[in-house]
């Protein structure tokens, strides 16, 4: 999204998306026990769940938030995701006029053949009558 803001897509299909990385940096903080303090002084902090928190990624996307897009959005959401809260999914569907799909019991990686199934319904769904590539 950051790449491309300003152009006239056809739609866009959002699966499971990252939609306020701002507040996932801050949440991994958290999960981490560390502070934003400590993060500046170390610069790079390797955390226990497998991720790596990186002071100038931090404020990269700082500087950089979502702003504009101009195409049409269809999101498809799973509401157990760890990563992006329904809070942030309806903020951000209602900032962006969005078209918003929840799976309920989903998680944000859809693995498991029920996910599949459901997500392979919503692409089918968005797309019909579509050439796609």
């Amino acid at each position: 999204m950051q790449a491309y803001p300003d152009e006239q897509l056809t739609r866009s299909l959002f699966v499971s998306p990252i939609l306020d990385m701002e507040q996932l940096i801050k949440d991994m903080i958290q999960w981490a026990l560390v502070t934003e303090k400590e993060l500046e002084e170390r610069k790079i902090i390797l955390t226990n769940f497998g991720e790596t928190l990186d002071w100038d990624y931090y404020q990269y996307v700082k500087r950089n938030p979502m702003s504009n897009w101009k195409s049409p959005i269809q999101i498809l959401y799973a509401s157990r995701d760890n990563l992006t809260s329904r809070r942030t999914v309806d903020d951000f569907v209602a900032r962006f006029q969005c078209e918003l799909t929840v799976m309920e019991d989903g998680e944000h990686w859809f693995h498991t053949p029920e996910q599949l199934a459901v997500l392979n319904k919503w692409i089918q769904k968005n797309l019909k009558g579509e050439r796609t590539i």
